[in-house]
């Protein structure tokens, strides 16, 4: 066995090769000596399912189906590359994105709430429409978000590590921070973006503004936002939190101005095609001698 992969459909479509399925439901197969390509089980941040690199002496390339690695990051040993799961989930997150910014614009949760109680609570909202929208980490999920975001006639700003045409780095982030209504961190993280959004950045938050994450809870410090949700100047969505999962008792789920949906950006019926032409597209690359696309560890 060379490869071990995740997908069903894949490994149908691959069968000529020395395929083998394990999608973390079912018991890993016994011999494990040969595999060269292990691609991880797709279960957001579960690092159980990449206890078994450890089982492989012959591994050379660790496949992930999440943007994010950081939870693979401690099972590598040297030598192995590391390629993530770029492009699958572009769509559904973004589209999380999207729904979570006019959710929480439009007060759809108080509405929700006014109806559990069979009340008819009319109010009016900051709405969409002419807000400043700040993308905090442009790449490929920060530029579908924008894509969805063209038809709300919104302005948008674009902040990625680095400054390139039209995207501004994050060393000029505190400039463009007060200037947004609504601010979309959609960054990895790394040990630089780790608390990213820490007290000085929520401070730098225009009254009112909305904070939007989509990336990984640790971006965000908890209590820092915490404490400015509370005051009531800021309000926030966030489909993913630190804890996570969130503890039934946290303060976060009661604070004020809040909108928090469980890690589901990716899920959906885009990600299952998504993954499956990934995967297949890698093994044959890697059975080819090509080079691999994704790489974000080793040559």
């Amino acid at each position: 066995m060379r490869y071990l992969i995740s997908h069903p459909d894949a490994l149908a479509e691959l069968g000529d090769l020395d395929v083998a399925l394990y999608d973390g439901t079912q018991p890993l197969p016994e011999k494990l000596n040969d595999v060269e390509f292990y691609a991880v089980p797709y279960g957001v941040i579960d690092s159980r399912l990449c206890e078994p690199i450890a089982l492989m002496p012959r591994l050379k390339v660790v496949q992930t189906i999440t943007a994010g690695y950081d939870h693979v990051l401690p099972f590598l040993r040297p030598g192995l590359t590391l390629a993530n799961g770029r492009g699958v989930h572009d769509a559904a997150t973004a589209e999380l994105a999207v729904t979570l910014t006019l959710a929480a614009r439009r007060r759809l949760p108080d509405f929700v709430r006014a109806s559990d109680q069979g009340r008819w609570a009319t109010a009016w909202s900051p709405g969409l429409a002419d807000a400043r929208v700040l993308i905090v980490g442009y790449g490929s999920i920060g530029a579908a978000i924008e894509r969805r975001l063209a038809g709300f006639e919104v302005e948008i700003t674009r902040v990625a590590r680095n400054a390139r045409p039209g995207v501004r780095p994050i060393s000029e982030l505190a400039e463009v921070l007060p200037q947004a209504d609504v601010v979309i961190v959609s960054t990895p993280l790394t040990p630089e973006t780790e608390g990213l959004v820490d007290k000085d950045f929520l401070a730098t938050m225009a009254d009112g503004a909305l904070l939007v994450n989509i990336s990984r809870g640790r971006v965000v410090d908890t209590e820092a936002l915490l404490a400015e949700l509370n005051t009531g100047r800021l309000h926030a969505a966030l489909d993913v939190t630190d804890p996570e999962p969130l503890p039934s008792e946290h303060p976060l789920w009661s604070a004020p101005n809040v909108l928090i949906s469980p890690h589901v950006g990716g899920l959906t019926a885009a990600l299952a095609p998504r993954a499956r032409r990934l995967l297949v597209d890698q093994v044959r690359r890697y059975e080819a001698g090509e080079p691999l696309a994704n790489v974000v560890i080793g040559p």
